[in-house]
C-alpha cells in the first residue's frame, strides 16, 4: 500500500484515544503533535499540515461524537473528511472520442504510464485504442511501447528514424485518427526548457487534445506542485497521473502539492505491470490509507478473465466450512490474477480476516514469496492428497519435498498455513454479517459505503 508510513503514523497518533471516552487538552495536543509529525514525514507541506491538524483539534473540541461512535473513530472520521476535502472531487473522463496528450519531465515513467493507460481504457471500456509515440529524443521509446502493448492488441504508430516529432504526430493522426481513443506520448526533459516548450506547443496544436495529462513521479514530492503549474500554464493540463506511489515515502507530498494547483489527480501508478494503474478517487484512496478498506476497489481489480461462476462456487464451498488444499490452490490462482498480495490486502479493512489488511510491507512480501513456493509444492501432490490433506504424513511429505525441490520444513509450513486458513474459514462460517459481505463481494452490482 502506498504511504504505509503515513498510515502507521496516523494510526499511532489516534492510538492515544483507544478506550477513552473523554480527552483533556494535554492529550489532544499530544495526539495532534503526533499527527503533524506523521503528515510532515510523508512530505505534506507545512501549510496543509497545519490546516488539517488545526481543523482536527477544533472539531475534536466542538463536535460531539455520534451515539455509539468511539472517540478514536470520531477522530478518524474527521481526518478522513479533511484529507478527502484536500484532494478534491474525482475527475470523470468521458471514455469515447478522446484525444489524450501525455506530457512530463524526463524519467517520470511517462511511456510506461502511456501503455498502462491505453491498456486500462481497452480493458475497462472495450474500446479501439491507438497510441502515437512522439518521443524522438529517447532511443528505444517506440520499441518499448510496442513491447508493452503487443499483448493487448493495441496499435502503436511511430517513426524511430524521424527526428521531427510534429511530423510523426501528423502522420500518426492520419494512420490512427479513426480510433475511439488516441493517446500521444511526448518526449520529456530534465527541465521545462525552451526546446521542449516549442515542441509541445507544435504537437498540442496538431492533436487538439480533449485531455492533457501530466505524468509525475511521486518521488519528486512537493516539487510536483511547481511542475504541474508550469505545464498547466504551457499546455493547459486537465489532469495528473502520479506514478511509482509504491516506491517512496514522499507520495503524500506529491498528492498534496498537485492538489494545491487545482489540477485533479486522475490515475495513480503502483507496480511495474501494465495492469498496475488505478483510477484515482480521493475518498476511496483515503479510506484504504486509514485502514477502512475499499471493497468496491477490490472488485474493480478483478480481471475480465476471472471466472465469476467458479469464484462464487469457491465462496459457497468456503462458507460451508469445507476447505481443502485444492480450494486453497484455487484461491491462490484467483489472487494471482487480481494482483500482488500487497495490492489485494491494501483494499481490505484493517481488522478484516484477523487483521490481514493491517499487515506491514515485509509481512506482505513474505506472504507473496510463500504463495509462489506453495504453488510449486502443491504441483507435486496427488489429487487425493490435495483433497484430503490429513493423509500427509512423514513419508508423503519427504516425497513431495523432493519432487518440488524444497525442504520438508517448507511442506510443513504449507500444511500449517492451510490449517490456519481452515480455522479462519470456520470462524467466518459462524459470523453471519461477514459471510454475507464476502458473498456480496462477488457481485458487481453491490454498492459499499465507508464505515463512517
Amino acid at each position: 500500500m502506498a504511504l504505509e508510513g503515513l498510515r502507521r503514523g496516523i494510526q499511532g497518533a489516534l492510538g492515544r484515544l483507544r478506550g477513552k471516552r473523554t480527552i483533556d487538552e494535554e492529550e489532544l495536543r499530544a495526539m495532534v503533535r503526533d499527527l503533524r509529525r506523521a503528515l510532515l514525514s510523508a512530505d505534506f507541506n507545512v501549510r496543509q499540515t497545519k490546516e488539517i491538524t488545526d481543523r482536527l483539534e477544533r472539531r475534536m473540541k466542538e463536535d460531539e461524537p455520534r451515539p455509539g461512535v468511539t472517540l478514536q473513530t470520531h477522530a478518524m472520521n474527521i481526518i478522513y473528511m479533511e484529507l478527502v476535502r484536500m484532494l478534491g472531487a474525482p475527475k470523470e473522463i468521458i471514455p469515447f472520442n478522446q484525444r489524450v496528450l501525455m506530457v512530463g519531465l524526463y524519467g517520470q515513467g511517462k511511456t510506461t504510464t502511456t501503455a498502462k493507460m491505453a491498456a486500462w481504457w481497452k480493458r475497462k471500456h472495450k474500446l479501439d485504442i491507438g497510441v502515437i509515440e512522439a518521443d524522438v529524443h529517447r532511443p528505444g521509446a517506440y520499441a518499448q511501447l510496442c513491447q508493452l502493448l503487443e499483448p493487448h492488441g493495441i496499435d502503436v504508430y511511430g517513426e524511430p528514424e524521424n527526428p521531427d516529432a510534429a511530423s510523426i504526430v501528423k502522420n500518426g493522426i492520419v494512420s490512427l485518427g479513426n480510433k475511439d481513443v488516441l493517446i500521444v506520448d511526448t518526449a520529456g526533459r530534465d527541465q521545462l526548457d525552451e526546446d521542449l516548450q516549442a515542441e509541445l506547443l507544435d504537437i498540442a496544436d496538431l492533436v487538439k487534445a480533449t485531455e492533457t495529462l501530466l505524468v509525475i513521479d511521486a518521488q519528486v514530492g512537493q516539487a510536483a506542485g511547481p511542475v504541474a503549474a508550469k505545464f498547466h500554464e504551457l499546455v493547459g493540463v486537465t489532469g495528473v497521473i502520479v506514478t511509482k506511489m509504491d516506491g517512496t515515502a514522499r507520495g503524500g507530498g506529491a498528492l498534496s502539492a498537485v492538489a494545491t494547483t487545482g489540477s485533479p489527480i486522475v490515475f495513480i501508478g503502483e507496480g511495474e505491470r501494465v495492469e498496475d494503474l488505478e483510477k484515482f478517487e480521493g475518498d476511496r484512496f483515503i479510506s484504504r490509507l486509514l485502514g477502512m478498506g475499499d471493497i468496491q476497489g477490490l472488485i474493480d481489480l478483478a480481471p475480465e478473465d476471472l471466472d465469476q461462476e467458479e469464484a462464487m462456487r469457491l465462496t459457497e464451498r468456503l462458507m460451508s466450512g469445507r476447505f481443502s488444499l485444492n480450494d486453497m490452490s484455487q484461491q491462490m490462482e484467483m489472487m494471482s490474477k487480481i494482483g500482488t498480495v500487497d495490492r489485494i490486502l491494501s483494499h481490505l479493512p484493517a481488522g478484516m480476516f484477523g487483521g490481514l489488511g493491517a499487515m506491514g510491507r515485509s509481512q506482505k512480501e513474505q506472504m507473496q514469496g510463500n504463495l509462489e513456493r506453495f504453488k510449486v509444492i502443491m504441483d507435486s501432490m496427488t489429487s487425493h492428497e490435495k483433497d484430503e490433506p490429513q493423509v500427509l504424513k512423514a513419508e508423503r511429505i519427504r516425497r513431495i519435498a523432493k519432487g518440488s525441490g524444497v525442504n520438508e520444513k517448507d511442506v510443513r509450513e504449507l500444511l500449517a498455513q492451510w490449517n490456519r486458513s481452515r480455522k479462519m474459514m470456520k470462524g467466518i462460517r459462524g459470523n453471519r454479517q461477514l459471510r454475507k459481505q464476502m458473498k456480496s463481494m462477488m457481485s458487481d452490482d453491490t454498492d459499499f459505503e465507508l464505515p463512517m
